[in-house]
């Protein structure tokens, strides 16, 4: 429920007046005050600044919520999992959190992503989600997913997102969310979602999951440097839920890694670049830092920092290099991704920079989810 209406009628505004001013259509703000659709985050702060009260007061009950006790056990499914940064970030989060969390169901369509989550937890993901349907699926109350960037239509018939989306893989989100119904979920992908495609993509996604799915949604863009981890990894959080929710995206991280923390003292000789690599960037750069990565960008102009650019699935094998002469490893670049030192690395290094190239930045995700769970449930 919302207060919408009931505040409106007590300033004497009309529905005509607050739709114009907030910008949005009087259809739409019945169906908002009715509670048939769910709002933007953008919408509902706008209503709030339009009828001078807090938004917690206009679309939760702040009285019904303080003091809320959390379930005690939660299940959750691990969607595209590849070698299960969301399950290690949650598992801090309910640690934290004391909840006893359960995964459910994991997918990935990697075979080597398969053999390495399942050497960690025991547990071999299902293959390709476009080919499992939602009823093979148990019911779960968490939703993790950190699904591929691919265009929408924005043409067709438009029936819904069926039709919007059918073909790219945030349709088996959708549809498992629709069918299973979880209480909540919580979405990741790389930084440009937000304005792929002209920024119709993320447009879309949050239409389906608000609009069609009937969800309160917010997102944010968010750096892993900012929770520390010394790694510039910027990533879209989508975050979703049954129930209005305001998240607050301002987080302070005490602790912050750094690169001597993440780095070995003695590596093995064949992660050095060879002496016409190391003397070609030495003689183009000079490092204000130690230790350092630098790294080179497409154009071949090399910059350097206390702190890793982007790990990059399919990078060249040299663009990041640690004071200029030697790869990371993969066990370095696992623990910039925030994965523990007790992860069995079972494949190949060149699959393992891989994996750890796509994987979620555990600690940054972490700090999300605790947060998001209390106000979610």
């Amino acid at each position: 429920m919302n207060n919408v209406a009931k505040i409106r009628k007590e300033k004497h505004i009309t529905q005509i007046e607050l739709a114009k001013i907030a910008g949005i259509s009087r259809t739409y703000l019945s169906k908002i005050e009715k509670n048939t659709v769910t709002p933007s985050i953008v919408i509902a702060m706008k209503l709030s600044k339009m009828l001078n009260v807090s938004i917690d007061k206009l679309f939760m009950d702040i009285e019904h919520n303080h003091g809320k006790i959390l379930p005690k056990k939660m299940s959750f499914v691990d969607l595209f999992c590849g070698i299960g940064g969301f399950r290690y970030a949650s598992q801090k989060a309910f640690d934290q959190l004391n909840i006893k969390g359960k995964c459910v169901f994991s997918s990935d369509i990697d075979k080597y992503a398969q053999e390495a989550y399942e050497a960690n937890f025991s547990e071999r993901p299902a293959g390709d989600i476009t080919k499992i349907k939602a009823s093979q699926i148990p019911t779960f109350d968490l939703l993790f997913g950190g699904f591929p960037c691919q265009t929408f239509s924005i043409c067709g018939l438009r029936k819904g997102f069926e039709d919007t989306t059918r073909g790219t893989l945030f349709f088996d989100i959708a549809r498992i969310i629709k069918a299973k119904q979880p209480q909540a979920f919580v979405l990741e992908n790389v930084k440009n979602l937000a304005s792929h495609n002209n920024g119709k993509t993320i447009r879309t996604i949050i239409e389906v999951l608000r609009d069609e799915l009937g969800y309160y949604v917010d997102y944010h863009l968010l750096n892993a440097l900012d929770f520390g981890l010394p790694q510039k990894r910027e990533r879209v959080l989508i975050l979703g839920a049954k129930k209005p929710f305001k998240m607050d995206w301002n987080f302070k991280v005490e602790k912050q890694k750094t690169l001597s923390d993440i780095l070995d003292k003695v590596v093995d000789k064949k992660y050095y670049a060879s002496k016409d690599i190391i003397s070609k960037r030495k003689a183009m750069h000079t490092s204000k830092y130690y230790p350092a990565i630098w790294h080179e960008n497409k154009s071949g102009n090399i910059s350097s920092y206390p702190y890793s650019c982007a790990l990059r699935a399919g990078a060249s094998y040299n663009y990041l290099l640690v004071n200029g002469e030697r790869r990371l490893t993969p066990r370095e670049m696992l623990r910039l991704q925030g994965f523990p030192e007790t992860f069995k690395i079972v494949v190949s290094d060149c699959q393992t920079r891989k994996q750890a190239g796509n994987a979620i930045p555990v600690d940054m995700v972490a700090e999300v989810i605790k947060r998001f769970l209390p106000i979610a449930f």
